[in-house]
């Protein structure tokens, strides 16, 4: 299991002393293309054969690929007669969520053998925090490497880890030696590494931030850390704050086991592009249906409601509207939406995919302590 070690790490040797006072052990354990690497587990036909987990139908898209496809320029969100263009030799397999789940849940049995301190993200990558673990192992790579090594044992699938003392930085490294390896970012090397790389591979920082940086002049970390707090705040508002720090490696969010789900939301790409209003909103009852299904088994309820449409070009845009108590009933949230829908009508061009979000959430109980209607 490759491992790359960096420097011995400081307590303090970022160029402005903004490190917190006791440095923290951040693990990111990320499986390498799980939904992929199961169906090979599970199928041997399949193994070292480039493989795609989604539909192969036309208006189908990836969810997840194979390395084998992934060396093809297969990526997960690509449409499907995309990737089969890239990879005539791809090989289709619907996915399976209840079999990911249950893997999902044998590998945070494992992370709990060692801290209590989970952040799962999804259910192939989590954030552990190690500073402190059950084991008492001192040096956060060896516990990366036994998390590892257990996972294989455990469910025969490799996963990559990234070691350091943030999140963000953690994060970064999970990516250096996949798949099946890891790598550590120490205090000392973590400014260093953050001002040599470019900010369009920033976790958080998507193509639209990245092609506004370029324009500012913003290319690589060290171009960001150049900028100062005002000029960052003046063109990012909020996020300028936060890209002041991360270009200094600093991160001091702490790994969140019970962090609040921000929104439940659901989405469907059509067969057949819809021009119609009466079509497209006909589309939204299942969405809602399935929205309000996890708002009920969650307890929870949202006061903003959210329409996502994406057109033929993939070209997409969203609609919102809150309100000043949580949505009452999956009829009001089906109003809500279709009402969000009538204002994009009408299109100039067909629409591909349509999503419906709920967020803003809190929980029955709170809902009914402030004094608003019960929302089940």
């Amino acid at each position: 299991m490759p491992t790359t070690e960096a420097a011995t790490a400081t307590t303090n040797d970022s160029p402005e002393g903004l490190l917190p006072p006791r440095l923290r052990k951040i693990i990111h354990v990320d499986m390498d293309a799980f939904y992929a690497s199961v169906e090979q587990r599970d199928n041997p036909d399949l193994r070292g054969k480039p493989v795609a987990v989604g539909g192969s139908e036309a208006r189908g898209v990836v969810a997840a690929a194979s390395y084998e496809a992934r060396a093809f320029g297969v990526r997960s969100a690509l449409p499907s007669v995309t990737a089969k263009r890239r990879c005539s030799e791809l090989i289709f397999v619907k996915p399976r969520f209840d079999v990911y789940r249950a893997v999902s849940a044998q590998i945070r049995e494992i992370f709990a053998e060692y801290t209590d301190l989970i952040e799962p993200l999804s259910l192939d990558e989590a954030y552990l925090d190690v500073t402190d673990n059950k084991q008492g192992i001192a040096i956060a790579t060896e516990i990366a490497t036994r998390i590892r090594a257990r996972i294989k044992e455990v469910t025969d699938l490799n996963a990559s880890a990234g070691i350091s003392y943030c999140k963000f930085l953690a994060k970064m490294a999970s990516d250096l030696n996949k798949p099946n390896g890891q790598a550590v970012i120490t205090p000392k090397n973590g400014p260093r590494f953050v001002a040599s790389l470019p900010v369009k591979k920033f976790h958080g920082v998507g193509p639209a931030t990245a092609a506004k940086m370029e324009r500012l002049g913003i290319v690589t970390g060290a171009d960001l850390r150049a900028k100062p707090m005002e000029f960052l705040a003046a063109n990012f508002g909020k996020s300028g704050t936060w890209y002041y720090r991360i270009s200094r490696g600093i991160d001091e969010r702490p790994v969140q086991p019970d962090r609040p789900r921000k929104s439940i939301g659901a989405e469907d790409t059509f067969r057949v592009d819809l021009f119609d209003f009466a079509a497209a909103k006909a589309e939204l009852a299942p969405l809602t249906e399935k929205v309000w299904r996890h708002c009920e088994a969650k307890r929870m309820g949202g006061r903003t409601v959210t329409l996502k449409v994406k057109f033929a070009d993939f070209q997409q845009i969203t609609r919102s509207r809150s309100f000043p108590i949580p949505v009452a009933s999956q009829d009001e949230l089906l109003a809500s939406a279709a009402g969000l829908l009538q204002d994009v009508f009408p299109v100039a061009k067909a629409i591909r995919l349509l999503g419906v979000t709920l967020s803003s959430l809190e929980s029955e109980r709170a809902a009914s302590a402030d004094g608003q209607l019960a929302l089940f």
